[in-house]
This record gives structure tokens, sequence and C-alpha cells, in this order.
């Protein structure tokens, strides 16, 4: 009996010891650089239950599917005239695609005039229709989305139809069975029964965008369902943004589709392959500049948290953010309060309430931070599902980044810049009248039991 003991826990401590270096070569190896929570949680959890942690880690654990690579310096910086430098240098450095000038942007923040945009991009694509959404709905919305998209399958365009596993993991297999029968081609973003080889569970496709052609983009924060667009009784429609763009960012929405589509299933490119051929009117010498800004697992970098970083440090008057769920990373944390006291008028407007309670639970911490370095934090009494961001008067984000560390460190996303002062004051004025119908956040010393409480959630706020 002694010696099985000994042997058992000779062997418990093998697997604890593989656990340990599966960890170390998946995150070392990979360059997977981890939030301090995550990363004690995975030690302790490999120490503590390495039978459960050990299959869990192979199906969560990785949230980068690209390594970094060597670079070559970058080159001499050309001034984009109206954009600040400090951006389009940074994302120059990270590989992103520059800024361009686009024939029309129209930024919607009526729920109705959404739809109505949504519905007209659909109806306008003549060859090609990419849709790609977090959430799909078999609600009236929903349906009414997936009737246009059998429409323009119907009059000869090639429509394809990108849902993520887990955002739309209640979506009617009636509906999806339709649009296949109608001639859409629909695929599932990462399914979550999958080889673990081949990705990884926990990364969710977050991005919301509908081209038509390659040369038209409707893309924001809404997901195909009511919610997001129409009153329902009781049930007011969440606040939220979106726009339509016509010009060089649909195509580069587009490149983006592509290789999002052929990903799908959890299998890495190991190169971009050929973009496929759309009629080009050319790109416009003149009009507003926007530059699209995806981030995610297929970007070695976390290219929008460095954006919002650096964003941090040379912002001279003012940023102004607005987002359902406020968890960022200790890092970005501390750079906002910096902002705040070296000056900058920093904003954050949220919902009092969200949808989901762990992350108005976890967001507290920080925002007691926040106010304490003198920030003003207001509480829409309406549901906020909004993604924005405003720095001085040169640059606007809006997209589907939420701000926290899902968002930031594991979901695909995608932003899109705005660098011209017809959109930078529109969502200024927008962001004001938000404001307006707001409530101030008041800080209060939480109790011990709620301050447990918090540290808890936040310790797995990397997960929210």
């Amino acid at each position: 009996m002694i010696r099985w003991i000994v042997l058992s826990g000779l062997g418990h401590a093998i697997v604890v010891a593989l656990g340990l270096l599966l960890y170390v070569l998946g995150t070392r190896i990979g360059h997977q650089r981890r939030h301090p929570s995550a990363a004690l949680g995975w030690v302790l959890g490999m120490l503590t239950l390495p039978y459960l942690t050990i299959p869990l880690f192979l199906f969560f654990g990785s949230r980068k599917l690209v390594r970094p690579r060597h670079r070559a310096p970058v080159p001499a910086h050309h001034p984009v005239a109206g954009a600040p430098a400090w951006a389009t240098q940074l994302l120059a450095g990270l590989e992103l695609p520059p800024a361009q000038p686009n024939v029309r942007i129209a930024l919607h923040e009526d729920g109705g005039q959404a739809l109505a945009g949504l519905l007209a991009t659909i109806d306008g694509a003549v060859h090609q229709l990419d849709v790609c959404t977090y959430v799909l709905a078999s609600d009236a919305t929903g349906r009414q989305v997936a009737q246009a998209l059998a429409a323009a399958a119907a009059r000869g365009v090639q429509v394809h139809l990108l849902i993520d596993a887990m955002g739309s993991l209640l979506v009617g297999r009636r509906l999806l069975r339709e649009l296949r029968a109608a001639g859409v081609h629909v695929r599932r973003f990462m399914p979550l029964l999958h080889n673990p080889l081949h990705g990884r569970t926990n990364l969710r496709n977050h991005r919301k965008l509908v081209v038509a052609d390659g040369r038209r983009l409707w893309s924001g924060g809404r997901n195909l369902a009511c919610e997001y667009f129409v009153d329902r009784p009781n049930r007011p429609a969440w606040v939220d943004l979106s726009f339509e763009i016509d010009g060089p960012v649909a195509r580069q929405a587009h490149v983006q589709f592509l290789t999002d589509w052929r990903t799908a299933r959890g299998l890495m490119l190991r190169r971009m392959r050929r973009v496929d051929q759309l009629p080009d009117a050319g790109a416009p010498r003149t009009g507003a500049l926007a530059q699209w800004l995806p981030s995610g697992p297929d970007h070695a970098d976390d290219t929008l948290h460095a954006l919002l970083l650096a964003g941090a440090w040379h912002a001279q008057r003012r940023i102004w953010l607005v987002t359902p769920y406020f968890v960022p990373d200790d890092a970005l944390l501390d750079a906002w309060c910096l902002a705040c006291r070296r000056g900058v008028d920093l904003q954050l407007v949220l919902p009092r309430r969200s949808n989901h309670r762990l992350a108005d639970m976890a967001r507290e911490r920080a925002l007691r931070q926040l106010a304490s370095a003198g920030a003003r934090v207001w509480l829409s009494p309406a549901m906020v599902h909004a993604k924005a961001v405003l720095i001085d008067d040169q640059l606007a984000l809006c997209g589907s980044l939420n701000l926290d560390a899902r968002s930031l460190f594991l979901n695909y996303e995608a932003m899109t810049a705005f660098y011209g002062p017809a959109q930078v004051g529109w969502l200024a004025g927008w962001i004001d009248a938000l404001r307006t119908g707001a409530q101030p956040y008041e800080a209060r010393r939480p109790s011990w039991s709620r301050d447990i409480a918090e540290g808890v959630v936040r310790a797995v706020g990397f997960q929210l």
C-alpha cells in the first residue's frame, strides 16, 4: 500500500510537472503575453487540479495564433494630412493598412436608420456580399436580414455569412437551413467542438461587418437582432452606433472577411491567399479620411490596445470613451489616470446596468480609480452598447471593441478610425447628447465583503 501511495504521488507530481512544462512551452515559444490574473490562474490550476486544467488549457490556453516575426525598420513616415502623426506612424509600424480618403461616410445613431442602411447595403450588392456578425437572432430583425440575404443570392450574388459559434449558439437551425437552401454560404466561426490543435474555443469573432462588392461597408457595434435596432413593448432598443463607408476602407474590410472565412475552422493561413478580383473604380484622391483597424489572435500585436495606450500619452485636451463594459488592464487604466492628472479631460459613459452583471461588478474598482484621478464618469439609464473613443479633435474610433480585457486581448475585433473633422465633430456631439441624459458616477468606499467579491470577479475579468 505504501509503495502504491509513493508511486501515485510520484505520478501526480509528474502530471503537474508536465502541465507546467506545457504552459511554459505554450506561452513562451508562442510569445503569448498574458494578463497577470490569467497567468496566475493557469499556474494555480496546474498545481491543484492538473487533470482538469491541462485539457482546458489545450482548448482555451492560447490567445495568439500568429507569432511575432522579425520586421524591417519602419520606413520614413509620410504625414497624412488631417491625421495625428503619432497614430498613423504607430499603425504603420504595426503593419496595418494606411488611412485613405473615401467617397462617403455616414454614421448612424438611430436604429431604424442603421437597419435601413444595412438593408440598402445588402440590396445594392451585384457580385459579392460578405456578412460577419457575432449574434444572428431568429427574431424579426434577424429574419428580415436573412430574407434580404436570400433575395441577394436569388439574383446571382455570391453571399457568404459568417457567424460566431458561441455568440449565435441559440440561432434557429431552421433559419440557417433556409439560408443554405436559398444559396447562401453559411459558416460558423470556431465551432465549440473541434480539434484543439486547430484553434482555441475561447477566441471568439466579435467583428460586425457587411461588405458589398468590396466597395460599400456597413459596420459598427450592432449585432443582427432586434435589441440593436428597434423598440419593442417595454423593451427599448439599446443605444448603439454603426456606420456606412463607400471607398477603400470597404475593400480592406473585404480582405479581412476573406481571412476570417478561411480561418473559421481554426486553421491559420501561412500566408494570405490572393484576394478575389472585384471590379474596382479606383481610390478617390479626396474625401473623408478613415482607416480599418483589426485586432485579435490573427495579429501578433495587440493593435487596438497599443493605439489606446499611445493615445493616453499623446492626448492634449480630451479623451472621451463610450463602452458597455469597462474592465481594462492595469497598464491602460494607469495611463488614463495619468492623463487625467496632467489635465486631460477624460470622460467615460457607461450604462447604469449592462446586460452582464458580473461585468458591472468587475468595473467598480477601475471606476473608483478613474474618479479619484479626476475623470468624469457618467451612467446612462439606457443600455449603452456603443463602442466609441474620441482623442482630442483629431481621432475618433468606432466599431466592435469593448473596453475590457476580453475584447482587448482575446476576441477578433475591428474598429474604424475616422480623422475627418465632420466625423470627429459628429461623434463629439453624440457623446455630449448621451452624457446629458446620464447621471454622474459617485465613488463609494465598498464594504469588506463587497471589496472581496469585486476582487474575485476582477481576477476572472480577463475572461468576461
